[in-house]
């Protein structure tokens, strides 16, 4: 750990506990700062705040005071999740008081070498394909992945000394709270329309994700999806080397497929259909991992090895089971309909029984119809049932049904399937209205999958 002297005998806040605030906390703590949390749950359901507090850390929890901040904190460091919306957050920048989130105090005392991943979708499987490729046949140090990925970034900084590589996702939500952060490597794997209602404008997003590349320099590297217009355009503005990757042209400066071979800068890598995981956006973003394990100099066997046995990332079009002859999937990280509409375009060949709904942030689903052409029977949940059963009426899907939960929703799958089909859990939607988050969506799916082919089996 570098010792970084910022916060040494400043007052800083720490907004919104979470994983990332209670490790920012204990670092503050630990760099001399004057740390005070402040976390809107109650202090008897909150064990984070009570090891603070025994820590010697001052804790206001049950509620956000808005006269807290007349104690003339020099910092803020704010958990992602919190919009910039919130009258706390209005009030601190209204006072000019810099708000930063755990990445950038993790950068600040990081010794490793640091690569940055983000981008509307794909970005947790392609961070991950790095450090599968990057751990491999290292003569030297360690590769570790943190960040949104769920590893607090400043807890894995604390550890990794200089010859270690921190491979880094990174969300819009922690990108609008840097200030000095600066990847040597930094990757864009695509931007589509995604949280505008913390947001606000599509505009503002895009503006977000492009401060990846804000402090990066000549000598540092951007690596960007080339088969999207609209980062080329952006390339123009960046200080950065671009390090293009297409799926769908030859781009000598960067990775490319041709010939259903995977290259890099006109060196054979490995056969397309060599990738342990299916559809044409794991494509993309193994061409993006490959860019920069090559920048790093790992060997072709190394990526090739990886890949091969990369089984994809948990809740992104994860191979759950077969039951009776049909294969279910768990998506539950598809969140918006970009990255729904690429889980139903990654099986261009099978019957799809398509599993969806979840948060209504009131938009249509008429994006998803032609996504869903191979879909014969969707089952929808949640709060967007309607919206989405509208969609599939106009996308003359044959069998719509609705129901309450995923749980309720898989044996109805297997019901109205058919042996070979694919049963894809793809929500398009948020998790909140019925389950805290993603993950827990995702293993409810996952459990009622197992109990149903326990049953059948004993059946």
């Amino acid at each position: 750990m570098v010792k970084h002297t910022r916060y040494e005998n400043k007052k800083v806040l720490v907004l919104g506990l979470a994983l990332s605030g209670f490790h920012a906390a204990k670092l503050l703590h630990e760099l001399g700062a004057m740390v005070t949390v402040n976390d809107s749950k109650e202090l008897a359901d909150n064990p984070d705040a009570q090891e603070l507090i025994a820590s010697g850390i001052r804790v206001i929890s049950g509620y956000h005071p808005v006269d807290l901040l007349d104690e003339s904190f020099a910092y803020i460091i704010k958990n992602p999740g919190i919009p910039y919306s919130n009258e706390m957050v209005q009030r601190a920048l209204a006072l000019n008081i810099p708000i930063f989130t755990e990445v950038e105090l993790a950068y600040e005392i990081m010794a490793a070498s640091l690569i940055a991943i983000t981008g509307s979708n794909g970005k947790t499987t392609t961070t991950t394909m790095v450090h599968e490729i990057l751990k491999r046949n290292r003569k030297k140090g360690v590769a570790h992945k943190a960040g949104n990925i769920g590893i607090p970034a400043s807890t894995i900084a604390k550890e990794a000394p200089a010859e270690d590589d921190i491979i880094m996702e990174l969300s819009s939500f922690q990108l609008m709270g840097i200030d000095t952060y600066h990847p040597e490597i930094a990757v864009i794997t695509n931007i589509g329309s995604s949280h505008l209602d913390y947001h606000g404008t599509r505009e503002a997003y895009v503006e977000a994700k492009w401060r990846i590349t804000m402090n990066q320099t000549a000598e540092d590297y951007l690596v960007l999806n080339w088969d999207q217009e609209e980062l080329r355009e952006l390339s123009k503005t960046a200080a950065a080397q671009i390090v293009p990757f297409s799926r769908i042209e030859v781009v000598e400066q960067g990775a490319y497929v041709l010939e259903e071979w995977l290259y890099f800068k006109g060196e054979k890598i490995m056969p397309v259909d060599a990738i342990g995981v299916p559809g044409s956006h794991n494509v993309e973003n193994a061409l993006a991992a490959i860019a920069v394990a090559k920048l790093k100099g790992a060997d072709n066997e190394s990526i090739t090895e990886a890949l091969r046995a990369f089984g994809g990332v948990k809740h992104r079009i994860q191979y759950v089971t077969e039951v009776a002859g049909r294969v279910f999937y768990n998506d539950s990280k598809s969140t918006n309909i970009t990255a729904a509409q690429t889980a139903l375009n990654s099986f261009p060949d099978k019957s799809i029984v398509y599993l969806a709904g979840g948060l209504d942030r009131g938009n249509s689903f008429d994006e998803l119809i032609p996504a869903m052409k191979n879909v014969h029977t969707i089952i929808v949940f949640g709060e967007t049932k309607e919206r989405l059963s509208d969609a599939a009426e106009k996308a003359g899907i044959p069998t719509i049904i609705e129901t309450e939960t995923i749980t309720t929703a898989v044996p109805l799958a297997l019901d109205n399937s058919q042996e070979g089909d694919v049963i894809l859990l793809s929500p398009a939607c948020a998790s909140w209205d019925q389950y805290k988050n993603f993950e827990i969506r995702g293993d409810a799916f996952i459990d009622a999958v197992h109990a149903l082919k326990h049953e059948q089996e004993e059946g």
